[in-house]
């Protein structure tokens, strides 16, 4: 069952709307064909002659293949996979007003017998055609403009054909209708696609300035710590080398300071790549709601009013909530996101992040990240469990026991 069902579930939100858009729209071919193609089959019933009512419908049924293969072009258009279809979409008008014209032309001359099979057929030729032909639009005035042209194209040749005024007029006034109702509706879901790809594509731009805004405070970080401590050893190993030249005891003296320096800067630098620097879990907390609210999330965090924690335990945890929250950002199509962190007196501190719309089988390569925090939490005695939990709910959960905190408390 989950193989069945993952096609669906490992979609991302763009993905569900523009497969569920295209479904609606490839029922529209079938709608045309059994609402309006079967008509003048139904007619010829009785009939000694099937060859003009077969032919309408094979007719009928090419016409809604090709507004069919245009919606699909023009899918992948709206969401820039590829060119605007012009050729087709000129091809389908073109064969639209033919097929249009010749059933006003066999009504006239008497091979429709059926007075209501004409204006049908012609309804719905060009209620679907229009349709297709919005899609290929982007300015709302243009999608407009195609209804109005369908229903003056249609009245005209209602009179060119030698029917009277009144049914130009019904004809006209009927195609307008439907034109507008079907150019309303493929012209709102291209809207809404549009919209939910421009959303999908701001979230992962949103994902990738945190990624880069965590590079960056790593970057000032390791600058804060190497850059004073270079200068001071680039200034004592000169001064070591003018005491030396002038053999001055002296130098030894500055070279040890030198190797002291060079020492204490290894350490710092393997501080500042394993996290172990100090931070604010409330502000990590904090800014993790609002980047995922920021993000269409309804992200709650519920931190409680326990103790205050030790300085190494909130640098740790801080690491599991940016890491969390950049996870919930990149991977999944997540709706609303859970952080708890739970701190009670003398016992263990949990802290537990979880989102739903996580996909089942993982988009690419498992990256560093948890593996990054299992590192820092191991420092500290503690434990990470990251994975599904079912329903597409994907939980982390780090834990610190109680007697590692009193431990950092009496150090303290």
């Amino acid at each position: 069952m989950p193989k069945l069902t993952g096609w669906w579930k490992n979609r991302s939100s763009a993905g569900k709307v523009e497969l569920y858009t295209r479904g609606s729209f490839h029922l529209f071919v079938l709608l045309e064909i059994t609402s309006f193609g079967v008509a003048p089959v139904a007619s010829a019933a009785g009939k000694s002659s099937y060859v003009v009512p077969l032919s309408l419908f094979l007719l009928l049924c090419a016409h809604a293949v090709l507004c069919g293969v245009l919606t699909s072009k023009a899918l992948h258009w709206v969401v820039g996979r590829r060119e605007r279809p012009t050729r087709l979409a000129v091809t389908t008008a073109a064969v639209t007003a033919a097929c249009a014209l010749g059933v006003l032309v066999l009504r006239v001359t008497g091979h429709i017998w059926e007075p209501a099979v004409a204006p049908t057929l012609v309804a719905g030729l060009t209620w679907f055609a229009s349709g297709s032909l919005v899609l290929c639009l982007r300015s709302v005035k243009r999608m407009w403009f195609v209804p109005s042209a369908a229903a003056v194209a249609t009245g005209l040749a209602v009179l060119a054909v030698g029917m009277p005024a009144t049914k130009a007029l019904g004809y006209a006034v009927g195609v307008l209708l439907g034109s507008l109702f079907f150019g309303a509706t493929c012209g709102f879901s291209a809207w809404l696609l549009t919209t939910v790809y421009e959303l999908d594509r701001s979230r992962e731009v949103q994902a990738r300035l945190a990624v880069a805004e965590e590079r960056l405070r790593f970057g000032r970080d390791l600058h804060d710590v190497m850059g004073r401590n270079l200068a001071v050893i680039a200034l004592k190993s000169e001064l070591a080398v003018q005491l030396a030249r002038r053999e001055r005891p002296e130098a030894v003296e500055q070279m040890i300071e030198v190797q002291r320096i060079a020492q204490e800067s290894q350490r710092e630098v393997r501080d500042v790549v394993r996290g172990y620097r100090e931070a604010d879990l409330a502000v990590e907390l904090e800014g993790a709601r609002g980047v995922l609210s920021a993000a269409g999330m309804d992200c709650r965090v519920d931190s409680g009013a326990g103790p205050e924690l030790p300085a190494e335990v909130q640098s740790a945890l801080g690491w599991v909530v940016r890491e969390a929250t950049t996870n919930v950002l990149r991977h999944g199509d997540a709706q609303r996101c859970l952080i708890r962190l739970t701190a009670l007196e003398g016992g263990a501190v949990t802290l537990v992040v979880e989102n739903d719309g996580a996909p089942e089988a993982p988009a690419g390569p498992p990256g560093s990240g948890l593996a990054g925090l299992r590192e820092r939490l191991a420092a500290l005695d503690g434990t990470l469990q990251a994975g599904l939990v079912g329903d597409g709910r994907f939980r982390l959960r780090a834990q610190i026991p109680g007697r590692r905190l009193e431990e950092l408390e009496v150090r303290a």
